[in-house]
C-alpha cells in the first residue's frame, strides 16, 4: 500500500471523490502542512495554524496508479485559484499535492505542468507541490460526512 495527500477544497467532497476510486483502500480527511500539532477544526479554520484541509489516501498501486490519483485531484476542483475553491475563502483550501516519495514529487511536477499547459484552464495552475508534513486526521464527523448523511457529495464539487 501506498499513501498520497492532496488538498483540493473543502475536504468532505474532495474525500468522497477519491474514496470512490477502484484501488484506494481508505480516504480519511484531515490537515496537513500547518505549525500546531495536532490542530482542531476549529485552529484550521482560524487561519492561524497554517495547515490545508486534506484527504491522506490508501491506494494499493496494482490497482490504481498515483497518475490516475492525479488525474482524479485535477478533475475535481478549480487548480488555479489560490486560496479558495467556489464559496469556500482561506489558505486552509489552497490547492496543494504534499508528496510521500522522491517519485511522487517527480510525477506530481510533471503532472501540473502539463495541466498548466493543457489549455484546459483560462488562469495558470495555482498547485503548490511540498514534501509531505505530518497528517492529522480530522475529527470523527468529518471522515464520510456525505455517506453518513446519507446525501450526494455537493461541495464544490
Amino acid at each position: 500500500m501506498e499513501k498520497a495527500i492532496f488538498g483540493a477544497g473543502c475536504f468532505w467532497g474532495v474525500e468522497a471523490a477519491f474514496a470512490a476510486i477502484p484501488g484506494v483502500v481508505k480516504a480519511m480527511a484531515g490537515y496537513c502542512g500547518g505549525k500546531v500539532q495536532n490542530p482542531s477544526y476549529e485552529d484550521v479554520c482560524s487561519g492561524n495554524s497554517g495547515h490545508a484541509e486534506v484527504v491522506e489516501i490508501t491506494f494499493d498501486p496494482r490497482q490504481v496508479s498515483y497518475e490516475q490519483l492525479l488525474t482524479q485531484f485535477w478533475s475535481c476542483h478549480n487548480p488555479t485559484q489560490i486560496n479558495r475553491q467556489g464559496p469556500d475563502i482561506g489558505a486552509q483550501y489552497r490547492s496543494v499535492i504534499f508528496t510521500t516519495t522522491g517519485a511522487q514529487k517527480t510525477i506530481a511536477e510533471s503532472s501540473r505542468q502539463a495541466v498548466d499547459k493543457s489549455g484546459r484552464f483560462d488562469r495558470p495552475v495555482a498547485t503548490i507541490i511540498e514534501d509531505a508534513a505530518t497528517f492529522w486526521p480530522a475529527e470523527e464527523y468529518h471522515q464520510r460526512y456525505f455517506e453518513k448523511r446519507g446525501i450526494a457529495p455537493n461541495c464544490h464539487l
